[in-house]
């Protein structure tokens, strides 16, 4: 995901001279590109001659308690701190930047394409200037959305930041259910995943709501009838997205502690 804000800023006019990238063991590919591109990467950094406008943390959950107190030796009083670390607090953030702005998002991976959504919500410490900085960095990959409410992130990862997942596996299903049907594999899983990428095409380029071209598609007594009046029961579609989303905010909260 870092890389991908990395490279959308890139293609937007940021001069990669002004980049540098901590990472002790880059993917073969990952190398190619910053060696491309002419960008510094080191295994750490030790010291810089000022310190920089915007520090981006693009790492693990797992391991930001490894990587924190080394970043935090860096910044400085006008410093930005930028995560896209899922699941991890501005608070703890706070613990080894006192008194220093940051910023908490929440990207999805097509921010790989540029065509992702950010939440993102700031601490007290971000001025308007900062988060004006923040939401250039940000809108590199795709729409950025603010919050007040730092709690909200957890359903956002939810909705949002897991929600491909939930498209990828509908393509599944869907193109299983063809196969059950009688389709060939091949065909089954080329209309599936026409149909996904071509439906949301149109709910893009539509002013109508996504209930309003549903019911649009939908003859009375018809054959999408019949579908939608298994995929809305009582058991259907909506009781298990809902179940989803709220098995995910829960794990995100735990994740959180």
């Amino acid at each position: 995901m870092g890389g991908a804000i990395l490279e959308g800023l890139l293609a937007r006019g940021l001069d990669a001279r002004q980049v540098i990238v901590q990472e002790p063991s880059p993917a073969p590919a990952v190398a190619d590109f910053l060696a491309d591109h002419v960008i510094d990467v080191v295994p750490r950094i030790d010291a810089l001659t000022q310190p920089p406008a915007v520090i981006l943390v693009a790492v693990k959950p797992q391991i930001i308690d490894e990587v924190l107190p080394g970043l935090a030796k860096l910044a400085g009083p006008q410093t930005l701190v930028v995560s896209i670390a899922a699941g991890r607090p501005i608070a703890t953030f706070e613990r080894y930047f006192p008194r220093t702005a940051v910023v908490r998002a929440m990207p999805n991976t097509p921010a790989s394409i540029q065509r992702g959504i950010t939440v993102a919500v700031p601490n007290a410490a971000v001025t308007p200037v900062q988060r004006a900085l923040a939401d250039d960095l940000l809108s590199a990959v795709g729409e950025v959305v603010w919050v007040d409410d730092e709690k909200l992130l957890d359903p956002v990862t939810a909705v949002s930041g897991s929600g491909p997942a939930y498209v990828f596996y509908l393509t599944e299903c869907l193109a299983e259910a063809g196969r059950a049907a009688g389709l060939s594999p091949e065909l089954a899983s080329q209309l599936a995943r026409a149909t996904i990428i071509g439906s949301a095409a149109l709910l893009e380029s539509s002013a109508l709501s996504a209930a309003e071209l549903r019911h649009n598609v939908t003859s009375p007594n018809g054959t999408t009838a019949a579908a939608l009046a298994v995929l809305g029961g009582d058991n259907g579609l909506q009781k298990l997205m809902t179940a989803a989303v709220d098995a995910a905010t829960k794990r995100g909260r735990e994740l959180a502690k």
